[in-house]
């Protein structure tokens, strides 16, 4: 078939890989590839600390995909993508250590391993810690990638792999045999019903000095003042991120937002202060009313895979397994919580 995809991020280009493997024409539409909210990503790939008692679908959703992610990996040229393996989630008061208790126990409950970690055996871990923090939860199967590697890497194995790439802007929806719409936070631009909105993302990027500590060896993710905070090694620094701000298009970085990364940062790993700031950005995650993607078909001739929200990396190997199913006119069993059905405001029209 001719399919043409629109969104040239992680969706788009993992999504346009898998389909041209499988030896259909596909064509990528996207002015500026691979530079959306990809490009200003963590890179965690983190479903399990992330659980949470209820919700199964996103659990479920995201372990699968993880699963996927070595051999993913592996077909990509280039060297690996992966900036760290494992992840720690930190409690710094009687509050947060109960609810990784809480996280521990029914993630366990589903099937997947984590464990508690006291203050003595953090500290064994990841030494540069702060030492006040009061609990960890290992997820050793958790990884983390370098986004703009991965990024790269997909482009090379797209270009490889004969896909075709477009730099015009879409209007309209093209005329193809079939059309993935993964544009993002723009999908809904082409396709006016879909419950999709831009969410902003600021992070930092930090290189160590030589007078600073080394940053940890795991992806550290933590709870400050209400913030989540989270720390993704990054060859010779960190990746520091992310707020989160509902704020239209606006993709601006604030003062606020940098002062409140730095000092929650801090509070977790006192010694980033030696680090240096040289980068930072802000993107626009696609959300979705319930935190779960939009993966399914809209018509007869055009399938949607978008609305990740913050695990557009994550869920990418799963998300281009389930488009090429669903363009073989078969379902992924694992995505099915994914599909847009869910929502009935959808017209089946654009």
């Amino acid at each position: 078939m001719h399919i043409v995809v629109i969104g040239g991020g992680v969706i788009g280009l993992s999504t346009a890989l898998r389909l041209s493997k499988d030896g259909h024409r596909v064509v990528v539409h996207d002015p500026a590839l691979g530079r959306g909210a990809s490009w200003v990503a963590g890179g965690m790939l983190a479903p399990l600390s992330e659980g949470w008692p209820g919700e199964h679908e996103l659990l479920h959703l995201g372990a699968a995909s993880l699963a996927r992610w070595p051999d993913f990996a592996r077909r990509l040229p280039g060297p690996s993508v992966f900036s760290a393996t494992g992840s720690v989630t930190v409690a710094l008061d009687s509050a947060d250590a109960a609810d990784l208790r809480t996280i521990a126990e029914w993630v366990g409950e589903q099937g997947h391993e984590l464990e508690i970690l006291g203050r003595a055996q953090l500290r064994e871990l990841e030494p540069a810690l702060a030492q006040n923090i009061r609990l960890g939860l290992l997820a050793p199967t958790e990884l983390s990638v370098d986004n703009r590697a991965l990024v790269a890497a997909l482009e090379q194995a797209c270009l490889d792999a004969g896909v075709e790439f477009s730099g015009c802007s879409v209007e309209t929806l093209p005329d193809a045999d079939q059309v993935v719409l993964a544009a993002g936070s723009q999908s809904a631009a082409l396709w006016p019903t879909l419950p999709v909105r831009p969410v902003k993302g600021e992070i930092l990027r930090l290189r160590r000095r030589p007078s600073a500590a080394p940053p940890p060896h795991r992806t550290i993710r933590g709870t400050v003042h209400g913030r989540a905070i989270y720390l993704v090694p990054r060859g010779d620094g960190l990746v520091v991120g992310a707020t989160q701000y509902e704020s239209g298009e606006d993709t601006q970085v604030t003062v606020a937002g940098v002062r409140d990364l730095i000092a929650d940062a801090e509070r977790l790993m006192p010694s980033i202060g030696e680090y240096e700031l040289y980068e930072t950005a802000a993107g626009l995650r696609p959300m979705s009313p319930d935190g779960l993607p939009l993966i399914g078909r809209l018509s007869a001739r055009v399938i949607v895979a978008t609305g990740h929200g913050r695990n557009g990396i994550l869920l990418a190997p799963i998300t281009a397994d389930a488009v090429a199913a669903l363009i073989s006119g078969e379902t992924l069993p694992e995505a099915k919580a994914a599909t847009p059905e869910r929502f009935t405001q959808i017209e089946r029209t654009p």
